[in-house]
């Protein structure tokens, strides 16, 4: 598996010519130092040259690192260093070890790290404990005891001052609050970013006065990610910064971090089990830098067209963000821990705090993720991912339509599209992606074979629907019980930027095939055509409605297809 991370971050760099790598060092020369895309970029170059790949890059790599250390000690120049300073570190450490670099450049290069002032290099400097300040003083502490476990730095007192003011940030699961500013909507990845970088100062080293309280939060949320990751490997959704390709070596590298600490406690089982997590975390990274030409994102519109990318997820910074984690994971791993087959066909069900308001049910290798509380900006409520293990994972839904999203789309007028429950009130259809509907959720359950969950959604005082999602071998399936007429939104993939799907819609059933899969929908009902199309980051969906009245049933199947 070691051999795989270099194998992957050496795909990661493909996707840069060495004409845009010379075009990147000419601006960051002319420029300077904007952001942190560039260093990734140098340390990734370099330490795939001490692993004896990509060596023609050398002269210019000498160049980049020379670009580097320089700006590092200047201190006009803001740049995000607290992200930075850890890779090009870790690259140095990689060289020298493999002879790749003379030792008088090195030796160079190790001089202007050591003599980086925290306070003048980084952007974020916590002063106080209670300080809110949220994951940047933990890169900031991450790569400052990178500098100390390599002999290049001793600064202990600002590493444990920028660790003290995190700890409010942590809910009762040991999730990561990010966005301090937005107490409801706290996004899914900056949990696992946050985490992620827990595990690399403790495998740097770290045992200062703060390690007993992150390693037990890792393991608290450790085992809880577990039930969040879908049968396809996939993070879940939810927030800023979702389905580009640095989401899943976030993963591996803390489920790396638990496969090591239960081995060592002799517990292999459960080490197994978080090591077959990580076989399938690089598998969803692997498929999509398989793809050609590569982009840093779960879609295959043209990269230059942004499509769903928020401004600051551009490629020169995000691309090569993969490639930096699967390093940190490439660190932590042991390839003496083995991974077991497939443990997602056992039923479990999981609510997070009212901090991130996701609910996940897994059993018979399907996934559902409900958002009962969603940042509109991003997402929408309701049952926002359908996976089912080794289906294309937009062929149902992977992440819910926003109608006024923040990233960028081409669709005119996009509707908030999820698979959620409608009321038709004075004539018209009302769904619960509206904000103002209230989910109140009833409780999780697992039986032998399935896992369900319960809840009502209040649409006003006077109107409100009971629904059931229930997860099992057999598929999804949601009942609606309500007075009158009511509906359930279905979405349709119907393009992700090169391929379309084929789409059958009759009375009780649609169907939508795609990539050799086939999601079908039935249902008691009867089924619309709503004549809208809307978006996500993954691309178009049509959206169609299943109607019935007081009492409604969908079933939704994923299958592949069989050909004579």
């Amino acid at each position: 598996m070691r051999d795989q991370y270099i194998d992957l971050m050496e795909k990661a760099l493909s996707a840069y010519t060495d004409e845009h790598i010379q075009r990147y060092l000419n601006d960051v020369e002319t420029d300077g130092l904007k952001e942190h895309g560039f260093p990734r970029l140098t340390a990734n170059i370099g330490i795939l040259i001490a692993n004896g790949r990509r060596t023609d890059l050398l002269p210019l790599f000498l160049e980049m690192m020379d670009l580097c250390c320089d700006m590092f000690l200047r201190p006009y120049i803001r740049a995000a260093n607290e992200f930075s300073v850890r890779e090009i570190v870790c690259c140095i450490d990689e060289v020298e070890r493999a002879n790749a670099v003379d030792e008088e450049r090195v030796l160079r290069w190790k001089q202007k790290i050591s003599q980086i002032v925290p306070e003048a290099c980084y952007d974020v400097v916590v002063k106080e404990a209670t300080d809110r300040i949220t994951n940047w003083a933990i890169f900031g502490a991450v790569s400052e005891y990178a500098r100390v476990y390599f002999g290049l730095g001793d600064n202990l007192d600002f590493i444990d001052r920028q660790l003290s003011c995190q700890f409010q940030w942590l809910d009762e699961n040991g999730m990561y609050r990010d966005n301090k500013n937005a107490i409801p909507h706290q996004p899914m990845v900056y949990d696992l970013v946050s985490r992620g970088l827990f595990t690399m100062l403790i495998h740097f080293g770290y045992r200062g006065k703060y390690y007993e309280q992150i390693d037990a939060c890792l393991k608290k949320a450790g085992l809880l990610t577990l039930k969040m990751q879908s049968p396809n490997g996939e993070i879940p959704f939810g927030g800023r910064s979702n389905q580009f390709l640095h989401n899943e070596p976030w993963l591996a590298i803390l489920f790396e971090y638990e496969a090591n600490r239960y081995a060592k406690e002799g517990n292999l089982a459960l080490a197994m089990e978080f090591k077959s997590a990580v076989v399938r975390a690089l598998a969803v990274t692997e498929k999509w830098l398989g793809k050609t030409p590569i982009r840093h994102i779960k879609n295959r519109f043209p990269t230059e067209t942004k499509y769903g990318c928020e401004g600051y997820a551009y490629f020169d910074k995000y691309m090569i963000t993969a490639a930096s984690f699967l390093y940190a994971a490439y660190l932590l791993c042991d390839d003496s821990v083995p991974s077991v087959p497939s443990v997602d066909h056992v039923p479990s069900a999981f609510v997070t705090t009212d901090y991130f308001h996701k609910i996940f049910l897994k059993s018979g290798g399907y996934l559902a993720e409900i958002d009962t509380n969603a940042d509109s900006h991003y997402d929408a409520s309701g049952l926002g991912r359908v996976h089912r293990e080794g289906a294309p994972s937009t062929i149902c839904l992977s992440v819910p339509c926003p109608s006024h999203p923040v990233y960028t789309l081409d669709v005119t007028d996009p509707m908030n599209l999820s698979i959620c429950p409608g009321v038709r009130e004075n004539g018209v259809w009302r769904f619960a992606t509206d904000a103002s509907v209230v989910y109140e959720t009833m409780g999780v359950f697992t039986e032998e074979d399935a896992a369900y969950t319960t809840m009502r959604c209040r649409f006003s005082k006077e109107s409100s629907v009971d629904l059931q999602y229930e997860v099992s071998a057999d598929g999804v399936q949601i009942q609606t019980l309500g007075e009158g007429e009511v509906a359930c939104l279905l979405p349709a993939f119907c393009f992700d930027g090169e391929s379309t799907s084929e789409i059958d819609a009759n009375t009780h059933s649609l169907s939508v095939s795609y990539e050799g899969w086939l999601c079908r929908y039935t249902t008691n009902g009867f089924i619309v055509d709503l004549k809208r199309i809307s978006a996500n980051r993954n691309g178009y969906y049509r959206a169609f409605a299943a109607i019935g009245d007081g009492s409604l049933w969908v079933k939704i199947q994923i299958e592949e297809q069989k050909h004579p």
